[in-house]
């Protein structure tokens, strides 16, 4: 069945998808929730929040564990979600009838994810609903396994689904089977609650596992079903290990979708993009770029080597660095150029302006045509507040400037070379901010011969 197939059968149905963000992530060392460990600048739950509302999920649940309110709250920020707590941890069955005012209502279909399964895509959400729609009341997310040890075997008789049987649980020749559970299940709503109700806690762990929905659907004359994936869009994260893992798979999706849409990565394996990373046709990305969340980079513009970007809109035909940092706020305009060692945050940069190179701009709005010399400094910050530089069109600012905030530079003035300029500067004027040179002759050949005579001594 094609993509397209799988959503025309499913649009027309309502879909309640149940997220399990109860997990307590103990190998992963950390002091914070594993579903809110990040891959490609968002956390695994928000990945998978967006991938079920993008497969067509009406409501959606979230399970977590007790005492976690910052799993709520990010869930929050990606999906109007209603939240249930599980409070004891009895296994999957169980988290998933923790969502059981949910189940309640019987929406056509359910289907049941893992906040730290984070790769798969909405169009295999959209097939796992697929045999829902044809009569199936539980369909399991397979996948071939290179190596089955530790999961869990499908059972199968032809098409059919009989059974899935935990590793632990498995017989010496069912665990010779290669088709694994990878975890994700879709229920048809009408049947789901009562198939989970029957769910007991008899085998070798002692928890409720979800798995046996299958045997407990068939038992009651229904049908079981599977959609088999790759394996890499099941992988489960539980350690910093496997974490790395997804981000290197999520990078690989982001690199290719990127490259295929007529982007160039001059050396793809040395970009890290962001899951929101726009970049637009003909665009050239050179080696060793970092790009963080929230940048939009129009057709025709390059990116040089070394370079970090985050929360920055570039215009078409700009070029930025080698080795240029563009912090949030940042805009650049058409055809401007921000060179090496330089960095900007709350800064637009209008057409063909140029910030070559070891410059600091903050807080600042640089007109069309702008030269910003070397070692130029917007002095934007007091301790207490932030203070703005307006620069107008056709402005040269020489090199070694500082320029103190709240400062206004008006259209075409010209600043002196290593100026301190602290009160607003017109229009066409020149602007001088330096101690007066003086020159005496004879006093470094003084200095010198009196230096070598003390040291004699």
């Amino acid at each position: 069945m094609t993509t397209s197939d799988a959503s025309a059968q499913t649009s027309s149905r309502t879909c309640l998808a149940i997220v399990l963000a109860a997990g307590e992530g103990t190998r992963m060392r950390s002091d914070r929730p594993k579903v809110l460990h990040e891959i490609a600048n968002r956390s695994m739950l928000g990945h998978v929040l967006d991938t079920v509302r993008s497969a067509g999920a009406t409501r959606i649940a979230v399970v977590v564990g007790p005492n976690s309110e910052s799993v709520a709250k990010e869930a929050a920020k990606h999906a109007a979600a209603e939240i249930f707590i599980q409070e004891n941890r009895l296994g999957t069955g169980h988290a998933v009838l923790s969502a059981r005012e949910a189940l309640a209502h019987k929406d056509d279909d359910v289907i049941v994810v893992y906040a730290d399964t984070p790769l798969v895509s909405a169009e295999t959400l959209a097939k796992l609903r697929g045999p829902l729609g044809r009569g199936a009341a539980v369909v399991s997310l397979g996948f071939e396994a290179r190596d089955p040890a530790g999961y869990g075997r499908l059972i199968m008789s032809g098409d059919e689904l009989l059974d899935i049987r935990e590793h632990r649980d498995a017989s010496e020749a069912e665990r010779t089977i290669t088709l694994c559970n990878g975890g994700l299940m879709a229920l048809r709503g009408d049947v789901a609650l009562s198939i989970l109700e029957k769910i007991g806690n008899t085998n070798a762990k002692g928890e409720y596992y979800l798995t046996d929905a299958v045997a407990l659907a068939r038992q009651t004359g229904h049908h079981a079903a599977v959609v088999v994936v790759p394996e890499a869009e099941v992988h489960g994260v539980n350690d910093r290990a496997q974490l790395a893992d997804a981000e290197r798979m999520l990078q690989e999706r982001l690199r290719k979708a990127a490259m295929l849409s007529g982007v160039t990565l001059v050396a793809p394996e040395t970009v890290f993009l962001s899951h929101d990373t726009q970049l637009g046709r003909d665009v050239i990305v050179e080696p060793h770029v970092v790009f963080g969340p929230g940048v939009v980079v129009e057709p025709g513009a390059v990116i040089h080597s070394f370079s970090h970007l985050e929360g920055a809109h570039i215009a078409t035909r700009a070029t930025i660095g080698p080795f240029a940092r563009l912090r949030p706020g940042t805009s650049v305009g058409e055809r401007a150029k921000v060179g090496n060692f330089v960095e900007t945050k709350n800064a637009v940069l209008g057409t063909g302006a140029k910030v070559g190179h070891l410059t600091y701009l903050g807080d600042a709005s640089i007109g069309a045509d702008v030269n910003i010399g070397a070692g130029t400094i917007t002095c934007n910050y007091d301790g207490f507040g932030k203070y703005r530089t307006e620069i107008g069109q056709g402005a040269f600012i020489g090199s070694n400037s500082s320029l103190v905030a709240p400062l206004n530079i008006g259209e075409g003035a010209f600043i002196g070379s290593g100026s301190v300029i602290t009160d607003d500067v017109p229009g066409g004027a020149l602007a001088l901010g330096r101690g007066r040179q003086v020159v005496k002759e004879g006093w470094a050949t003084a200095f010198r011969k009196a230096g070598l005579a003390a040291k004699k001594k």
